[in-house]
């Protein structure tokens, strides 16, 4: 594992133009979005996360196979639509 010191030792030894563009692309300084949020943007779309999620309710919590259909088929049809109206509207 990791450890916090690691990768303090890490950013220090960057020049700090990479350590700038990190922070730009990570919004550290943005109020609005955290590092998380970025993280969880750039590695898993919405789509694939509420898959993972209702998969796992499914297997692990009892969810029956409807509601998890229900919540797949809504969730994803409906980002889909708000993606196709920013695209349209562009």
């Amino acid at each position: 594992m990791i450890t916090k010191e690691q990768i303090k030792k890490a950013l220090a030894s960057l020049p700090s133009a990479e350590l700038n563009q990190l922070k730009k692309d990570f919004y550290v300084n943005d109020k609005e979005k955290g590092v998380l949020d970025t993280v969880q943007e750039k590695l898993v779309s919405r789509k694939l996360l509420v898959f993972i999620v209702s998969t796992c309710l499914l297997m692990y919590a009892g969810l029956d196979a409807d509601i998890w259909g229900m919540i797949a088929m809504c969730y994803i049809g409906g980002q889909t639509a708000i993606d196709f109206a920013k695209v349209w509207r562009g």
